[in-house]
C-alpha cells in the first residue's frame, strides 16, 4: 500500500482524492485545503486539515495547488526528507524545495469538479530526481491510470503548450461554433456527432491526413461567403487566420 497526502481543492485535487478514496492500493492520509468546504462532501472530517502544520508524513505528499503557490506551499511543509510532488503542466520540478525530495505527477487531462473522467484512460507524466522515488510514483500512477510516461520538465512544457492547442482553443471554437448556432436558432447538439467524429479520426489518421474543409481545398468562394457572414471581427479574424494555417501547412507538403 502507499499512502498519500494531497494539499489543494481545485479540480486536479478533487479527482485525485476520489479516485485514491476509492483505490486498493492507496491509502489517502490527509488532505490539506485553506476552504474544507471546497473538498467533495463525502471526505472524512478525520481526513481533513486546515493547518498545514498539522500535515503528517506520508510515501507521496501530492502539491495539487495554482502554478504560483507551488513554491510557496513547498517551503512552508512541516517535513524534510520527505517525497513531494506537484501536478503542474509547465512548473518545473525544481520549483519545489530542496528540503524535500522533488517529482512531478502531471495527470493529462481537463477537470471540471463535476465532471467525472475515468482515470484509466488519462495519460500520468511522472519526473524524479532518483530512480527509487520513480518506482514509488509510477506504482502510484499505475494504481489510477493505463497510460504511465517518463516526461522530463522540457518536455512536459511543450506538451502543456501542446495541450492548450488542441484542448482549451479547440473548445473556444467549440464556443464560437455555438455562439453561431444561438444567433441563428440552431440547436449547437446538431453539430455533436461532427465533434464526435473529427476526434476519433485521429486516432487512425494524422491529423494532417484527416483535414478537411474549404481551406484544405482552396475553395475560396464558400470562405469569402463565410467571411461575409461573420459580422464579429474576432470571429473574422479567427476565421482568416485558421484558413490561412492549414493553407500555409498543405502548401509545405507540395
Amino acid at each position: 500500500m502507499i499512502t498519500v497526502n494531497i494539499i489543494g481543492s481545485g479540480n486536479i485535487a478533487q479527482h485525485l482524492i476520489t479516485n485514491f478514496e476509492n483505490s486498493d492500493t492507496v491509502i489517502l492520509k490527509k488532505v490539506y485545503a485553506r476552504n474544507s468546504n471546497a473538498l467533495p462532501s463525502n471526505l472524512h472530517i478525520s481526513k481533513i486539515i486546515t493547518d498545514i502544520a498539522h500535515l503528517t508524513q506520508a510515501d507521496v505528499c501530492i502539491i495539487a495547488v495554482s502554478d504560483s503557490a507551488i513554491q510557496e506551499v513547498s517551503e512552508n511543509l512541516p517535513f524534510t526528507n520527505q517525497f513531494v510532488v506537484h501536478t503542474s503542466g509547465t512548473m518545473p520540478m525544481q520549483c519545489i524545495n530542496d528540503k524535500n525530495r522533488k517529482g512531478v505527477f502531471y495527470p493529462l487531462q481537463t477537470f471540471s469538479k463535476n465532471k467525472e473522467v475515468d482515470f484509466k484512460t488519462v495519460p500520468i507524466c511522472l519526473e524524479t530526481e532518483s530512480e527509487s522515488d520513480y518506482k514509488i510514483l509510477e506504482k502510484l500512477a499505475f494504481s489510477l491510470s493505463e497510460k504511465v510516461y517518463s516526461i522530463s520538465s522540457e518536455q512536459r512544457k511543450s506538451l502543456h503548450i501542446a495541450a492548450v492547442f488542441v484542448c482549451n482553443f479547440v473548445n473556444h471554437l467549440y464556443k464560437i461554433g455555438n455562439d453561431i448556432c444561438v444567433e441563428n436558432n440552431i440547436p449547437f447538439e446538431i453539430l455533436l456527432p461532427l465533434i464526435e467524429e473529427t476526434a476519433s479520426k485521429i486516432e487512425y489518421l494524422t491529423p494532417s491526413e484527416a483535414q478537411t474543409g474549404p481551406a484544405i481545398r482552396n475553395d475560396n468562394n464558400t470562405i469569402n461567403k463565410h467571411l461575409e457572414m461573420l459580422n464579429d471581427i474576432t470571429k473574422k479574424e479567427i476565421y482568416t487566420l485558421l484558413t490561412q494555417s492549414i493553407q500555409k501547412d498543405a502548401n509545405k507538403k507540395l
